[in-house]
């Protein structure tokens, strides 16, 4: 038997227990809020055995919800896991021109995940991954106010009061980029290690704020990302948040552990050995 049709105006009554079935799509991990909707509108997604039009639908607990003819389990508790991405993964499940993708390397008794936010094809470090696709979404918004640490190497000779104009934010190429710390670690030769914390985190933002000051990127680590650390995590290596840390941290808010601190910045790598951030730490500290 075929299944009906659900026009955008028969949704259910909300109540406390039920959500957008948008919404239970992207805690369930499946896909975001936006794609969620247009697997809605191609028809792709039905609710006990309905097909359904509208990304208005409520859906509550018991509900039977297939997406393109397979069954969505039943949302889990959110889950956040740190993991060291290596250079030479790119972020993302699909990739046209058939790169190594970041989630073919995780271990195979990894749910599926999601990342929060993007590391670019070339950058290593902390990438936070969550089986909750709202949990990502809401950790990525600027409103948060979490902050991204790295570590950067640069090509160029660079005098620590040039770093200073970069605090008032840049504007290149008609986009505009938002405060960024900036501090001289080591200038070493023709090289310079810096740390460079920033909230909002634009597509390649790092990398072209430094070339448009002259100075080349060669090397990008993330160390960490609001306050949880990369620390001591092997590169290519997987280490659940332990739930309570996870709730202690969430339930803070934008408080002071999300500022970098930068008296307590991490050091450049050795040029002997992999790229770390000190200790393993989860702990709630001021940044």
């Amino acid at each position: 038997m075929s299944e009906d049709t659900l026009a955008a105006t028969d949704t259910l009554p909300e109540t406390e227990e039920k959500e957008r079935i948008a919404k239970r799509l992207a805690r369930a991990g499946i896909c975001s809020r936006r794609d969620a909707e247009k697997l809605i509108t191609s028809r792709k997604v039905a609710v006990n055995g309905v097909v359904l039009e509208s990304p208005a639908f409520l859906v509550g607990p018991g509900d039977r919800i297939v997406v393109d003819g397979q069954l969505v389990p039943e949302a889990e508790k959110a889950r956040v896991w740190r993991y060291h991405k290596p250079a030479g993964l790119v972020t993302t499940h699909r990739d046209p021109q058939g790169r190594a993708t970041v989630f073919e390397k995780l271990p195979a008794t990894m749910p599926r995940v999601i990342s929060v936010g993007r590391l670019d094809l070339n950058s290593e470090g902390l990438l936070l991954l969550t089986n909750d696709g709202e949990l990502a979404r809401s950790l990525e918004l600027p409103a948060a106010g979490w902050v991204r640490r790295y570590r950067v190497r640069v090509h160029g000779t660079i005098e620590p009061e040039s770093l200073v104009p970069l605090e008032k934010g840049l504007t290149i190429d008609g986009v505009k980029y938002g405060p960024i710390k900036a501090i001289l670690d080591r200038q070493k030769g023709s090289n310079a290690w810096l740390t460079i914390s920033l909230k909002e985190g634009k597509n390649r933002e790092i990398r072209r704020v430094m070339e448009h000051l002259g100075w080349p990127v060669s090397r990008l680590i993330r160390v960490s990302y609001g306050p949880f650390q990369l620390g001591s995590l092997e590169e290519g290596g997987v280490e659940e948040v332990p739930g309570k840390i996870v709730k202690e941290q969430l339930g803070q808010g934008g408080g002071n552990w999300a500022k970098a601190d930068t008296e307590d910045r991490p050091r450049p790598p050795s040029n002997h050995k992999k790229p770390h951030a000190g200790k393993a730490s989860h702990e709630n500290r001021r940044r």
